[in-house]
């Protein structure tokens, strides 16, 4: 009941819309309660005088209110959509800027189809308890209330065996919701299951056909969908039998009525006219008789999708910006990682006791084997992760005292997994930037040489890239990321493994570029090539989370150690120096 009361909140937020609709609705529902009234009037003058002039006032006051019922009926069907269609906005909207404050450790544990099916399946279903659950289901309650009062003011007696019933419905919708909810928990979840299976098929459908999985994918897709549809049988099934037990208990009070009402008619206690309003009374009953079992899986849908909803929204982000945090102004580049320690929430230690200062203008290259700790010193930087022990700072600011946006404009990141979206290349070069200059995208793509090729596309910088840049290789989305974060000019460069998709010619070509940009920015490379790691000023050798080599090329070279196997293994095979040939001939010298 709370994430349902929690969700009203949002339809409050458009307070003239849920009264217009309330008022409408209340409106609708008095009108509807005259018409029995006035037929029951109409027969009891019809037996006793028979007037033709008060036949006919009767029956156009009964066509008036009827035609004002089924004005104020739209009036509230327009004003709840309205009103539903508003709040899901809003929920919506909360939800996606939810998602974007969130740090990666909060992705890393949630299934993006999952996510998906929150935003849509989830919302829908609130928007379906604010639309007929909140208002019209308000109806049921107005409807209920004025039949019983007319009702008892005509005949206490026969109000009291028409009222007989209503407890015997108040349990069975009671118990309807209780078993409803968990069902309908469960097929939300279900939903969000299957759509991450669909996400994930369709994003690797090239890995599907590749390896002829498709009876493989089809099955996994099927069980969740099968799993959806016996689950929703279910909820159907408990649903159709509550409608027609209370079309049973609605049709045995009719006879109940009939037969005591027509002791009360015998008895002068009770004219026929008014028998006939009380059955007549007994039909406007079976609205919210027959709408108590939809109302009851509408608030019990909704309260498993408002609750799988409030995960979200109600989730703390790993990493949160101080309330007084203060702008980063634009930094000269000095970092300094100090007994920095990384550790995920699943407790493993990703990095631990590291140290390093990196001067304004230096490049750093980072090596070390799968695991040993590169990209999570990469992202703690612009704080993706947040460190555990320790402190980082550029020119002497902690990154935890700033504001995320101006760290984050400060510290340019090419990351490993690139990621191209569906609009034009010029687009996905100036991401996130308003009012770019033509001229600085083109220098963004010429020194990432990528500039002849979107030359050589017949709309050039205006040509669509399709959905995650299928239509463009991997060197050439790793260009174009490098391209994208150039046009930021930050000052602080991270390029996480930024060249591992090009092939030789274009790395040097791109190394040459890369030579121009990082001069005067400090840079953190994650490298494999040799001629990025000869360059740096200082090289970190790192394995299993800890630093356990420092030093230039040469100076490493020397120490025999971790850098010069990771050299024998890895570099020396793209090294066609003089000396390293002698070396590969001939033996070590």
């Amino acid at each position: 009941m709370s994430v349902l009361i929690r969700l009203t909140k949002y339809a409050f937020r458009h307070k003239w819309y849920l009264i217009g609709a309330y008022a409408t609705m209340t409106a609708s529902s008095l009108s509807a309660l005259v018409v029995p009234r006035m037929l029951g009037e109409a027969i009891d003058e019809a037996l006793a005088s028979g007037l033709q002039s008060r036949l006919f006032m009767l029956a156009a006051v009964i066509v008036v209110f009827s035609l004002l019922r089924g004005v104020f009926s739209y009036g509230q069907r327009y004003l709840s959509e309205s009103l539903s269609q508003r709040s899901a906005y809003d929920l919506r909207e909360d939800f996606f800027r939810k998602l974007q404050g969130m740090s990666f450790g909060f992705f890393d544990k949630e299934q993006t189809g999952d996510l998906m099916s929150k935003a849509t399946q989830d919302v829908e279903a609130v928007r379906m308890f604010i639309s007929m659950g909140m208002v019209r289901g308000i109806s049921i309650f107005v409807t209920l209330g004025a039949v019983l009062t007319i009702m008892a003011v005509t005949n206490w007696r026969l109000t009291l065996v028409s009222a007989a019933f209503l407890p015997l419905i108040l349990w069975r919708a009671l118990s309807m919701s209780r078993t409803l909810r968990p069902i309908w928990m469960r097929v939300q979840v279900e939903m969000g299951a299957m759509t991450t299976v669909l996400q994930e098929n369709l994003s690797g459908m090239r890995v599907v056909k590749a390896f002829g999985a498709r009876s493989f994918e089809e099955a996994k897709f099927n069980s969740r969908a099968d799993a959806i549809a016996r689950l929703t049988y279910s909820a159907t099934r408990l649903f159709a039998s509550q409608g027609s037990l209370m079309t049973f208990i609605f049709t045995s009070a009719t006879g109940a009525i009939l037969w005591y009402g027509g002791r009360e008619v015998a008895a002068d206690r009770l004219t026929p006219g008014e028998l006939a309003s009380f059955i007549l009374f007994m039909g406007l009953l079976g609205m919210p008789v027959r709408m108590s079992g939809w109302l009851m899986n509408t608030l019990s849908r909704a309260s498993s999708a408002g609750q799988r909803l409030y995960d979200v929204l109600d989730a703390e982000s790993p990493v949160t910006q101080k309330p007084d945090a203060v702008p980063l102004p634009r930094v000269a580049g000095r970092v300094a990682f100090e007994n920095v320690s990384v550790e995920y929430d699943e407790g493993g230690s990703a990095a631990h006791d590291i140290n390093f200062d990196v001067q304004p203008g230096q490049m750093v290259a980072l090596l070390g084997g799968p695991g040993s700790g590169k990209t999570t010193i990469a992202h703690v930087i612009p704080r993706f992760y947040d460190v555990s022990a320790g402190r980082i700072t550029i020119d002497g600011y902690d990154v935890r005292d700033v504001t995320l946006s101006s760290l984050r404009r400060n510290v340019g990141i090419v990351m490993q997994d690139v990621f191209v979206f569906a609009a034009s290349i010029k687009d996905n070069i100036a991401y996130g930037l308003d009012d770019v200059d033509m001229d600085e995208v083109v220098r963004a793509a010429k020194v990432a040489q990528l500039h002849d090729f979107i030359e050589g596309l017949p709309d050039g910088y205006d040509t669509w890239v399709g959905e995650r840049g299928v239509t463009l290789s991997g060197g050439q989305r790793q260009r174009l990321a490098i391209a994208r974060t150039l046009l930021l000019d930050p000052p602080v460069l991270i390029l996480d493994d930024s060249t591992s998709s090009v092939d030789m010619a274009t790395e040097h070509r791109l190394q040459q570029a890369l030579e121009e940009v990082t001069r005067g920015r400090t840079t953190l490379v994650i490298a494999h090539r040799l001629s990025t790691v000869r360059r740096a000023d200082m090289i970190l050798v790192l394995d299993d989370g800890e630093i356990v080599e420092r030093g230039t090329h040469d100076a490493l070279l020397q120490q025999n150690g971790s850098y010069r196997s990771i050299y024998d293994l890895q570099l020396r095979p793209q090294d066609h120096t003089p000396a390293a040939v002698a070396t590969a001939v001939g033996g070590d010298t």
